[in-house]
């Protein structure tokens, strides 16, 4: 029970909050999520485990600090938010740990290690092929109750992507959900990592490292065909049957969208890769917007996350499963092995950005760097970790194989003139556009104010100019994707190897019962000098529903100017 002399301070320190936290008040972080962070520091939480206090205390106090970094509540799991018609129970929850138990993760590589190298698919030989097939077929025969089978790791990823994890009091409410924020990228590092030291432990080779699919090289933009063979562990039956091998995939797919000829697929996924990879040059455009404590918990996704991620999980999930499952959608992506594959070269992109000049860094923010997950490693053991100690994979004790980066040679490019980009412009100017918000129910245009224009070479390097879509609202279990045009002509919409076309928005089946709000950005500062369109006051964006026509409510559309 708190006393006068502990509810005092409390009374102060909100007259503080009042007086001195304005501009913050002005933001998503309002002054109810103010008072919730001071409560949390006032009362500690309750861990709904079974310990002594001071066993609890050592091992998992959060009382300790006002810090917004997110920690999931671990010691309750509650039912999965799945889509309506799931093919499964909402039971997403591995083994319940044992707090006394926990270990925060110190396994770092010595730096004289010899790292682990991650090889592509299509030059592993048969001999690593068939070591990989063991650790899952040994993976796949655990008990369904060890925390390292591979059931149990397909859990892990259902709870953290469809809520069965919340936060501390008094953030109960929320949902954790690691996708479409700052958190994709480090979450998925993690959990690759445990499952690849799982595999490695169970066929006795602590070397083993986990191949990535490469489907951003040109000899690798099909699916890889150790996971095509009905007698392989890597086999799995919930596949679209006519995406197997040779068919080239499709890097910005929708469902419904029209099979081009395979040369033509090679070029649109390069110029996809360029865009998603390079002009994404910003640590937000890259790898999403922040999601701290109190704050809404699906902000902004971020490029690579948009596609190739969401697209490669639809088009490789099964066509005749309500939500394309297993890898269609997140509560059971990861009961198919090609989901490692996947994202093993999804943190492959992670390592290749930070390499791309213009300053590119992580986040530096103490709340993404303090926010923690939990995994069970190749012993059973019950393991903390924090974002912090990912940044640096090679610590983590691998690297990746070096292989042809064609995307950066193939930008998109304008097969337009000057002259009709400014026409079509002037037309919608004079005609009546739509206003917004407005429901995205067909190939809709909207003039939009530039803030800047004619930016010198030093203003370009320190921000980046931003589209930024935001109030974009849906139900949660709708599959949805829409495109985004800059300049661009209605009726002769550009390709996606062609400049006008700067991205895609792209949501997969998640939970029903609730709507999504998020935003969506995309960079302009390279797409507007590439078009010549420096000196212009506004610019045209062209939204094209391509799937859940109707189903979206786009609340505004701006230019904000986001620091490198």
């Amino acid at each position: 029970m708190n006393t006068p002399s502990k509810l005092l301070p409390l009374f102060f320190v909100l007259i503080l909050f009042l007086f001195l936290s304005i501009p913050l008040l002005n933001t998503d972080f309002s002054l109810s999520t103010a008072i919730k962070i001071i409560c949390r520091r006032t009362y500690k939480p309750s861990h709904g485990v079974a310990t002594t206090s001071n066993q609890r205390d050592r091992n998992i106090d959060h009382s300790s600090s006002i810090s917004r970094a997110i920690s999931p509540n671990i010691s309750e799991c509650f039912p999965a938010v799945l889509p309506s018609n799931a093919i499964t129970r909402t039971d997403c929850c591995p083994p319940k740990p044992s707090f006394s138990k926990l270990i925060d993760f110190k396994d770092f590589a010595s730096p004289n290690a010899t790292l682990r190298v991650r090889k592509p698919f299509h030059l592993l030989d048969e001999e690593y092929i068939a070591k990989f097939e063991k650790g899952i077929a040994l993976m796949k025969a655990l008990p369904d109750d060890d925390p390292r089978s591979f059931i149990q790791q397909a859990k892990v990823h259902c709870a953290y992507c469809n809520g069965a994890y919340h936060p501390y009091h008094p953030f109960q409410e929320t949902q954790i959900d690691i996708h479409r924020s700052w958190f994709f990228f480090p979450f998925h590092r993690w959990y690759i990592y445990f499952f690849e030291r799982i595999l490695g432990n169970l066929i006795g080779d602590p070397d083993f490292a986990l191949p990535f699919w490469n489907w951003d090289s040109i000899e690798a933009m099909k699916m890889p065909s150790c996971f095509t063979n009905p007698n392989s562990s890597l086999f799995h039956e919930l596949r679209n049957q006519k995406h197997l091998p040779p068919h080239v995939i499709d890097l910005n797919y929708a469902v419904g969208n029209i099979d081009v000829p395979s040369h033509q697929q090679v070029l649109y996924n390069l110029a996809t890769m360029y865009r998603q990879m390079v002009l994404a040059s910003t640590t937000e455009l890259f790898m999403g917007s922040p999601f701290r404590l109190g704050d809404n918990p699906r902000p902004g996704i971020g490029s690579v996350e948009n596609a190739p991620h969401n697209t490669v999980h639809t088009w490789v999930g099964g066509a005749d499963t309500p939500h394309h499952e297993d890898m269609g959608t997140f509560y059971t992506a990861a009961r198919d092995p090609i989901f490692y594959g996947h994202h093993s070269n999804l943190d492959r992109m992670w390592t290749i950005w930070k390499t791309l000049g213009e300053g590119r860094r992580e986040y530096s923010d103490q709340d993404w760097l303090d926010s923690e997950f939990f995994f069970y490693d190749e012993n059973a053991n019950f393991v903390r970790v924090k974002v912090r100690d990912c940044i640096d994979y090679k610590k983590l004790g691998y690297v990746y194989q070096d292989v042809d980066l064609a995307w950066l040679r193939t930008p998109p490019t304008s097969r337009k003139s000057k002259l009709l980009r400014q026409t079509k412009k002037a037309q919608v100017l004079s005609s009546k556009p739509r206003k917004l918000p407005l429901v995205l129910d067909s190939i809709t245009s909207v003039i939009v104010k530039r803030p800047k224009k004619l930016r010198s070479r030093e203003e370009k390097e320190e921000e980046e100019e931003v589209l930024v879509i935001e109030g974009i609202e849906f139900g949660s279990d709708k599959y949805v994707k829409f495109d985004v045009h800059v300049d661009d002509d209605e009726e002769s919409l550009s390709n996606p190897d062609e400049t006008e076309f700067v991205g895609s928005f792209v949501h997969l089946y998640h939970g029903h019962g609730h709507n999504i709000s998020t935003s969506f950005k995309v960079g302009l500062s390279k797409v507007l000098e590439n078009l010549e369109a420096e000196e212009d006051d506004d610019v045209l964006v062209t939204l094209v529903p391509r799937v859940g026509k109707g189903e979206v409510t786009l609340g505004n559309i701006k230019i904000e100017f986001i620091p490198r």
